[in-house]
């Protein structure tokens, strides 16, 4: 009995993957300084959510919203709240989740050992992509208005949620154009 408990055992665990690092989920928003949500991002504040749409599709919602014609599309892209002019940047960002796969580990370490050399290394790991897109907000005077202290904080963060919930419920982004 006790040998069929740890053959079983063994089994789960050759077949199990293990986690080196999980992609974050964000239910709805969240705001958080970018370089430490990503390493790159700058280290500004920023209000960052989950992207399920395909790749460019979020360059292609501010094109055609803010009418750039494809001219500085992800940087300095001006809106106006209450008559004060604000720019924001964004940031298209993957963070993988990444696992390692113990099967065709085993499997090529018995095979390297026959030397017969590794055939699966491609599935030693793998990776499963989430996609986030990550905004700061700035205007001439203030350089991060998503701080915590700002004083544009509150109508910045509506203006984004606004954004986001446009973005994630519009298909036709001519649609966008009419609705301004």
């Amino acid at each position: 009995m006790f040998r069929i408990i740890t053959f079983i055992g063994i089994l789960f665990l050759l077949y199990s993957c293990i986690p080196l690092r999980i992609a974050p989920s964000i239910d709805d928003y969240k705001i958080t300084k970018g370089k430490k949500f990503k390493r790159g991002l700058p280290k500004r504040e920023m209000f960052i959510f989950e992207d399920p749409k395909d790749a460019n599709q979020f360059y292609n919602y501010v094109n055609i919203k803010f009418e750039l014609g494809d001219e500085d599309v992800y940087d300095d892209v001006p809106f106006k709240i209450n008559g004060q002019q604000y720019f924001f940047s964004f940031y298209e960002v993957e963070i993988p989740t990444k696992t390692i796969n113990l099967i065709p580990l085993v499997i090529d370490g018995l095979l390297d050992s026959a030397d017969m050399g590794p055939f699966l290394e491609d599935a030693h790991a793998s990776r499963v992509g989430n996609w986030y897109i990550a905004i700061e907000a700035y205007t001439d005077f203030e350089q991060d208005c998503l701080q915590e202290n700002s004083l544009s904080r509150e109508v910045v963060l509506k203006y984004l949620r606004t954004i986001k919930q446009e973005y994630l419920s519009t298909y036709n982004y001519n649609e966008v154009v009419f609705k301004n």
